[in-house]
């Protein structure tokens, strides 16, 4: 398969899945009743929602600036505000295309070298990774007598058992293999975990390592009080338990790589963890889609209104 190929099914693959994922979810709830969510909603809540991820983007915006300060770079707040979200409305059109932009757009205003200003964008996702990692472990911890309780219901004890057994040994075996082989896929996957724990590692040899770490806890803080605040819009979900926003989050939050943006996968994604704790798919899907519309609609606007006036802005600091 040559390189054009590749990159036309890496561009049209995900949209092809939004469209079906979209279609599907229209299947389980109509557009009449989501119409009907919609303008019972409490936008009080939703604009609080929007208001706090917000937040978020204007805080990683700031933290970014930390990693380029050791390098001798002192970039304009504004610039990098406007990075940002040039970067998250680009993600909408071509999948991860938004980080080259990102560090493109700062190549261009502020005299930083592209792979330099690249390398810190994979650094920060290495620490919102790791911050991830850190929720699921305390979703387990804290809901472990629930899932476990779910996963006996659902499945054979005696097979899951099994199953963990196995998935240990692959992991050993496959670790093994990763260390010892000189293959394509073994060096990769080596590069890959070295560059994890550098990049993790590189946290705490910056000056401001510690307003870093604070900036990274506050950006993911926002996103889960995000999405538990815009819960109360959908007077269904009022009492849901902190429980199920961890998960819907969690398996939101993963729904995003899916397609462009989460379109069609963050209503599907949220509705298939509140099942789990018994919540009716009308409503859970109702509230994926207002989660995902009202921060589609803060992109869209911050992130049009960032690539137009980005080069404005630039202009009149130049004079």
């Amino acid at each position: 398969m040559n390189h054009k190929i590749k990159r036309i099914l890496k561009i049209t693959l995900p949209l092809l899945l939004g469209v079906f994922l979209v279609w599907y979810s229209l299947s389980k709830v109509s557009v009449e009743e989501l119409l009907v969510y919609a303008k019972n909603a409490n936008y009080t809540w939703i604009i609080l929602g929007m208001f706090l991820g917000l937040l978020s983007h204007l805080s990683r915006a700031y933290r970014w600036r930390f990693q380029l300060e050791p390098m001798g770079y002192n970039i304009r707040l504004g610039n990098s505000i406007m990075a940002v979200f040039a970067t998250y409305l680009i993600n909408y059109t071509i999948p991860r295309a938004g980080e080259v932009a990102r560090a493109s757009i700062l190549a261009n205003y502020e005299d930083v070298p592209f792979e330099k200003g690249f390398g810190t964008i994979v650094a920060e996702r290495i620490a919102d990774m790791i911050v991830m990692l850190g929720i699921i472990a305390i979703t387990l911890f804290l809901q472990f007598e629930f899932i476990y309780g779910f996963l006996i219901e659902k499945f054979n004890p005696t097979k899951i058992i099994i199953a963990l057994i196995i998935g240990v040994l692959l992991l050993f075996f496959f670790s093994r293999y990763i260390k010892r082989s000189h293959s394509k896929i073994a060096l990769k996957v080596r590069g890959f975990v070295n560059g994890l724990i550098e990049g993790a590692l590189s946290i705490f040899k910056m000056k401001k390592k510690w307003a870093f770490i604070f900036h990274t806890l506050f950006i993911w803080g926002m996103y889960v009080l995000m999405f538990y605040v815009t819960s109360f819009s959908i007077e269904e979900l009022h009492g849901i338990s902190m429980g199920a926003i961890l998960i819907g989050f969690i398996s939101a939050s993963f729904s995003i790589a899916a397609t462009n943006g989460g379109i069609g996968s963050y209503p599907l994604a949220i509705y298939a963890a509140f099942s789990i704790f018994g919540i009716p798919e009308e409503p859970s899907i109702a509230f994926g889609w207002i989660m995902w519309a009202s921060q589609t609609l803060m992109i869209i606007v911050f992130g049009g209104i960032s690539l137009i006036y980005l080069p404005i802005y630039n202009r009149i600091k130049s004079k």
